[in-house]
């Protein structure tokens, strides 16, 4: 199976606000970026879509590092959270519902098809990807204003 390593990021113009999502995809020395955004969503929604966007890009079954700064997205896959959320109906520890669970029951289905380990990333940092995905998302944030 390949290993690609997707890089993602969000990023929101006001909260909510104008919203832009970044993706790269890197494969054997080859790369592939994806971007897109809303108004007005969230930057945590942003975040979610950069890595569902980066895992429906992938044509095949894959092992994947998926990189991102957002520990919304990190903490929910490695603390455990999603695998509650989805045992409790979709509901959190307080019995409220699960913000965003259109996104994270998409992005649960992406994970049934991939090997993916979730990598955090410290946020403008120098990280030569995590930059370009927030320049790519930050610009596209913008261009939704």
């Amino acid at each position: 199976m390949k290993t690609v390593n997707i890089y993602t990021d969000g990023a929101c113009k006001g909260n909510p606000g104008s919203g832009g999502w970044a993706a790269i995809l890197e494969y054997d020395g080859r790369e592939k970026e994806l971007c897109g955004g809303e108004n007005p969503t969230t930057n945590n929604r942003m975040e979610l879509i950069a890595a569902i966007e980066g895992l429906k890009a992938l044509k095949t079954e894959c092992n994947v590092n998926l990189y991102s700064d957002s520990q919304y997205l990190i903490n929910a896959i490695n603390k455990g959270w999603l695998e509650n959320w989805k045992s409790k109906g979709w509901k959190k520890a307080d019995r409220s519902k699960v913000l965003n669970d259109d996104l994270w029951k998409e992005l649960d289905v992406l994970l049934q098809k991939h090997t993916v380990k979730f990598i955090w990333v410290k946020g403008h940092d120098g990280h030569i990807y995590n930059e370009r995905c927030d320049t790519l998302a930050s610009n596209k944030a913008e261009s939704f204003m």
